[in-house]
């Protein structure tokens, strides 16, 4: 994984300690000196983290990250304080100005390509969320989601805990301001994140009766866990099942012994992210409901499309990260309407739709482009991956016959695939063009078959 970090600390040494650490680890960084100079990074680099000293003459960082998380702009941007301050109430000082993380000087490697690692993944998933918005809004569809400044945050919270005086000690310090449960037992947990609509999930890993780590991987496969998040308390020291935690998704830590002020600073802190992140999603439903979709395969039609593929190159265009565009044929189609009609044809559409939302992820665009034509838009994705799951997709429709209505029950097709990968300067007809061009040259060579763009 790759992404911006922008290192802000007013003593060279330090600057360039961590600009070596993290460029190793190939991330791109870009550093400040003084906090005037980070809030004038933060709008010319899009960063994608921020590393930021506490101790800063002029404007000191707890400052720094109040201005952005005051920004719309940049206040979904992570921040992590690099200090050498690590007292409890210096943390909450920085948690409550915005933080995400604090790291103690000098840091430890590990730790920091950790949380850095997992603070990206994190704010991925949400600027997927505010370019769909984006995206309607520019269409005049909806008006944009408020910002993560939200004082009076809170809600429904479920500690999962073996231990019964820790379980009753979480839920003092956070009643009555929040409604807060708790479970002991690893089926039980399940069952609750299942049936509940819980905002936020605090999950021991010292239990004793079960692995807390195994139960935050469970968690994150529910459907119903998927968007809520984790926060788990662990021994200090025990970076190991941290580091691990941190990989799986998980979204905050808590060290014992736990500060009760640090443990409600984090937790609103996370309370107000979800709050967000429900807002962008309600918005981004919105907006697949008023006339963006296709009627036929629930699909994003093409003028979203277009939009959409407007808003992610002109991102590329500043962050470097490559679009790849897929576009795909059904293999003559017209021969399925002719033999058994339109509404079998409709039939084949629909499955076809199926099968490609199963091969993409989440953060890539689905659409239907017009007839038999159906187009992927893949965000920081070069050709060859691209090209992998466009293989995938073709190998399974051809592989795995359609079922439809009236004899003969099912029906074998076939498509033609072509993929381009955006360049400098690149605009959406351009990419169209070619990736256009490559499912030509698909066609022309045999059908049933991918073809990526040379260029």
């Amino acid at each position: 994984m790759t992404a911006r970090v922008l290192v802000v600390d007013d003593i060279l040494s330090n600057v360039k300690l961590l600009e070596a650490k993290l460029t190793t680890e190939y991330f791109e960084v870009v550093t400040a000196y003084s906090g005037i100079e980070a809030l004038a990074k933060m709008e010319e680099c899009d960063p994608d983290i921020v590393l930021l000293d506490v101790m800063m003459p002029g404007m000191d960082g707890f400052e720094v990250c109040r201005r952005i998380k005051a920004n719309p702009k940049t206040a979904h941007v992570p921040v992590i304080m690099v200090t050498a301050l690590d007292q409890s109430i210096d943390r909450v000082t920085g948690l409550d100005a915005g933080a995400d993380d604090f790291l103690t000087k000098p840091v430890d490697d590990a730790a920091l390509f950790a949380r850095v690692r997992s603070l990206v993944r994190l704010k991925m998933m949400t600027d997927e969320l505010r370019m769909r918005e984006t995206t309607g809004q520019s269409m005049g569809l909806l008006d944009p989601a408020s910002t993560l400044v939200d004082a009076s945050v809170s809600g429904r919270i479920l500690i999962i805990e073996d231990r019964s005086e820790s379980a009753a000690w979480f839920r003092s310090a956070l009643e009555p301001a929040n409604s807060a449960s708790a479970v002991d037992t690893f089926e039980e947990a399940l069952v609750r994140v299942r049936g509940g609509d819980f905002d936020l999930i605090i999950v021991s890993l010292g239990m004793r009766g079960f692995d807390g780590l195994r139960l935050c991987s469970q968690l994150r496969s529910l459907p119903e866990g998927r968007n809520v998040p984790i926060l788990v308390v662990v021994s200090d020291g025990d970076r190991r099942k941290l580091n691990q935690a941190l990989e799986m998704g998980v979204n905050d830590y808590l060290t014992r012994p736990v500060d009760k002020n640090e443990l409600v600073a984090r937790v609103r802190t996370q309370l107000r992210k979800k709050r967000y992140a429900d807002m962008l999603r309600h918005n981004v439903q919105l907006s697949l409901e008023m006339a963006i979709t296709d009627q036929l395969t629930g699909l994003h039609n093409r003028r979203y499309m277009s939009r959409h593929l407007d808003n992610l190159l002109l991102q590329s265009s500043k962050s470097g990260k490559p679009v790849a565009f897929v576009i795909m044929d059904i293999d003559f189609f017209k021969l399925v309407n002719d033999t058994h009609g339109h509404d079998v044809g409709d039939e084949v559409l629909r499955e076809f739709s199926r099968r490609i939302a199963a091969n993409v992820r989440g953060i890539d665009l689905a659409c239907r482009y017009g007839g038999e034509e159906f187009v992927v838009v893949m965000p920081d994705t070069d050709v060859a991956y691209a090209y992998a799951v466009a293989e995938r997709l073709r190998r399974s429709i051809e592989t795995t016959p359609i079922d439809i209505s009236r004899p003969p029950d099912k029906l074998n097709i076939t498509i033609s695939i072509g993929i381009a990968g955006s360049g400098a300067q690149d605009t959406a007809d351009a990419l169209l063009h070619r990736a256009d061009q490559a499912l030509y040259r698909a066609k022309k060579s045999g059908r049933n078959r991918v073809v990526a763009d040379a260029a």
